[in-house]
């Protein structure tokens, strides 16, 4: 069993997956938090690693960056591997004056101008939710860890919001009472396929710049300063069933 995309054969892959876009932090994650873990998946570079999380199988694969990545390999997890639970982890931009460097949000729903539902599904669809199952545990767990953890509406942009010629006029286009409080580039995808699929998913940021912090996280930074972020979503995973 392989698709044009992942070389993992059947059974390779558990039925949680944790999912950071970048394959480094996949591999980064397997090295100092998974025991006997394997590379089940390198085609195009997008390294999946299987390992043991406190006696749990966990899979750590990387979606690359942004919503057609995303997409892609969220469908194939869902469809073809029969994953039941993906927990995207990655960096996000702040919008919210209270959120520092390295807070970590969880999402309620997201927003996207994208037309990926409309291209997919035939869907005009700009606003996805993630699964009230994993937030309710990834809620818990973290009370139980007395891990600092901020719930909102996100963004998830076709662009890198820092990129942007006029944020002012995107923020605009939000539905009203919204009110996200970051952005990042692969949750709606994520999100919408997991509903197609009836299956669970939701999504972990860390924030690593903010319009109210001077400071932007570095690539060295946001590499290895998640780890907090890290471990919210693997120690949440051994309370999936």
């Amino acid at each position: 069993m392989s698709t044009p995309h992942n070389e993992a054969k059947l059974g390779d892959i558990a039925k949680t997956v944790i999912m950071p876009g970048d394959p480094l932090r996949a591999q980064y994650i397997a090295e100092n938090f998974l025991d006997n873990y394997r590379l089940v998946n390198s085609v195009r570079g997008m390294y999946a690693y299987t390992g043991k999380y406190q006696g749990k199988d966990i899979t750590i694969m990387a979606s690359g960056m942004g919503i057609p990545s995303m997409g892609i390999y969220a469908y194939e997890l869902f469809k073809f591997y029969d994953v039941q639970n993906i927990i995207r982890i990655g960096s996000c931009g702040a919008y919210d004056p209270k959120l520092k460097l390295f807070d970590i949000i969880l999402s309620k729903s997201t927003f996207s101008e994208s037309n990926f539902a409309l291209t997919f599904n035939n869907d005009i669809c700009h606003i996805a939710d993630s699964s009230s199952i994993l937030n309710e545990i990834i809620e818990n767990t973290a009370s139980s860890t007395n891990t600092n953890l901020f719930v909102g509406n996100t963004i998830c942009m076709d662009c890198f919001d820092v990129y942007l010629t006029d944020i002012s006029q995107f923020l605009a286009r939000v539905p009203e009472n919204f009110n996200p409080i970051a952005a990042e580039m692969e949750a709606f995808a994520l999100f919408y396929i997991a509903k197609f699929f009836n299956k669970n998913a939701t999504c972990l940021m860390s924030v690593v710049d903010s319009e109210f912090v001077e400071h932007v996280a570095t690539a060295e930074e946001r590499q290895t300063g998640l780890n907090n972020m890290i471990r919210l979503a693997l120690d949440s995973s051994l309370n999936i069933n």
